[in-house]
């Protein structure tokens, strides 16, 4: 099982990225994905989650109408689209799965809360916010 996420990079303010997470080793149309970010001296925190339905998603009130997270089931893959984006957005940003995460009994908010929970993640992907 292997997530790899990419696309990190330098931006100026307002500007946009697009993160990829690809999944090798098992299929991620059976899974929910997040994506977290951790920055200098700040405890990692959920960015955004996805369950296995493309509606069911959740965004931190930080990101909300700047980022959007949608998945290929063709390629395996989940995309975190940034946009307007903001000095405070850098950091490093992984992306994760908890294969044990029930959606019928918990909501896809509380999988955005508890990074610890995740059984594993990607490599971390820099995004840097400067002028």
């Amino acid at each position: 099982v292997q997530l790899q996420a990419s696309g990190g990079g330098l931006v100026q303010p307002g500007g946009s990225l697009r993160l990829s997470c690809a999944a090798s080793g098992f299929n991620m149309d059976y899974y929910a994905i997040a994506w977290f970010r951790q920055a200098p001296g700040k405890e990692r925190e959920g960015v955004s989650c996805m369950g296995t339905s493309d509606d069911t998603t959740y965004y931190a009130d930080s990101v909300k109408g700047r980022f959007t997270i949608s998945r290929d089931r063709a390629k395996n893959t989940v995309y975190l689209q940034m946009n307007s984006l903001k000095p405070e957005d850098t950091a490093v940003y992984y992306c994760a799965t908890d294969f044990e995460f029930d959606e019928t009994r918990k909501t896809i908010a509380t999988m955005c809360r508890y990074y610890y929970a995740m059984d594993y993640w990607g490599k971390g992907t820099q995004v840097t916010v400067s002028s």
